[in-house]
C-alpha cells in the first residue's frame, strides 16, 4: 500500500516562532502567556527540572540541566527567540551564560529571560528607578536588588513576601500582589516590577498603572514583550499594562543591557 500524495510547505505556516524554557514548578507562566502573544505565534515549551522549593542550591542545579531543556525544543524549528523562564535562575546563573546554554543547544537566533527583558523594558520606558516586588527568600531576592542597581537602576525599594516554596508562590492572592505595589510605589520609584514568573500579575497591572500612575512591569509580562521584539513576533492586542502599547520591534534606547543577551 502506497501513502497519499502530499507536498511540503516552507515552513509550519506560524509567521513568528518563539521557544519558552519554564520550571518544572512553574504554574503561571504558559497561562499568561496565551493571553500575552497573539494567536498566530508559534509557542514551543520546554520544562526544566527544579525544585520544590527556590533556593540558590536549586536555582545552581538549573545551570546543569538547561542545556538538556533547550534540546527538548523543537530541533527543526528555526526559532527567533527563546526564554529561559525564571527571574532568580537568570540573576544567579548569570544572563550570559544562559544565553550561551540556551543558544548552543537551542540554535535559537536570539536568547533572554526576564531579568534582561526587565532592564530592557524599563530602557524603552526610559525609566532610571523601579520598585521590586517579589515573593523571594531574602537569599534569593538581595541578588536581584543588586542586578538591578548594577545595570545602572536607583531601587527604591525591594519588598518581598519571603516564601520559598513554588507551589505557594502560584497561591498567592493577587490582591496581596496589588497591596505589596502599592507600598512599593511610596518609595517613588519611577517604575514597579513584580518578579518571578510564578506570580500572578496580570489581572493587577491595568489597574495598577491607572491607579498610581506609572509603568507596572512583571516578570512574565516583560518576558512575552522582549521576545516579541527579538522574534519578530505580535502581543496580544488586550496584553496588559504599558508594554502592550509599545511597538513590539522597538528596541531600548538607554544603555543598561544589551536587548539580546
Amino acid at each position: 500500500m502506497t501513502g497519499l500524495p502530499y507536498s511540503l510547505t516552507p515552513t509550519t505556516g506560524a509567521p513568528a516562532t518563539l521557544g519558552l524554557i519554564v520550571l518544572q514548578v512553574d504554574q503561571t507562566i504558559e497561562r499568561d502567556f496565551r493571553r500575552l502573544l497573539h494567536a498566530d505565534v508559534a509557542l514551543h515549551v520546554s520544562r526544566i527540572p527544579s525544585g520544590a522549593d527556590l533556593n540558590p542550591d536549586t536555582i545552581a542545579a538549573m545551570e546543569r540541566t538547561l542545556p538538556q531543556a533547550a534540546a527538548l525544543l523543537p530541533p527543526a524549528a528555526e526559532f527567533g527567540a527563546v526564554g529561559y523562564a525564571c527571574t532568580s535562575g537568570s540573576t544567579l546563573i548569570g544572563a550570559a551564560r544562559v544565553a550561551e546554554l540556551v543558544r548552543g543547544a537551542s540554535g535559537a537566533a536570539a536568547v533572554t529571560d526576564p531579568l534582561t527583558a526587565a532592564f530592557a523594558a524599563l530602557g524603552a520606558l526610559r525609566a532610571r528607578s523601579v520598585s521590586i516586588v517579589s515573593p523571594y527568600i531574602d537569599s534569593v531576592a538581595r541578588p536581584i536588588r543588586r542586578a538591578f542597581e548594577g545595570a545602572g537602576f536607583d531601587v527604591t525599594a525591594a519588598l518581598s513576601f519571603g516564601e520559598e516554596v513554588e507551589a505557594r508562590v502560584a497561591r498567592i492572592d493577587p490582591d496581596a500582589v496589588r497591596d505589596a505595589a502599592r507600598r512599593a510605589a511610596a518609595s517613588g520609584g519611577e517604575a514597579i516590577f513584580l518578579s518571578c514568573t510564578n506570580l500572578r500579575t496580570l489581572e493587577v497591572i491595568d489597574g495598577l498603572e491607572a491607579e498610581l500612575g506609572r509603568p507596572v512591569l512583571s516578570s512574565n509580562q516583560v518576558l512575552a514583550w522582549h521576545m516579541a521584539c527579538l522574534g519578530r513576533a505580535r502581543l496580544s492586542a488586550d496584553a496588559p499594562g504599558c508594554l502592550s502599547r509599545l511597538v513590539p520591534s522597538g528596541l531600548p534606547e538607554r544603555g543598561a543591557a544589551s536587548p539580546v543577551a
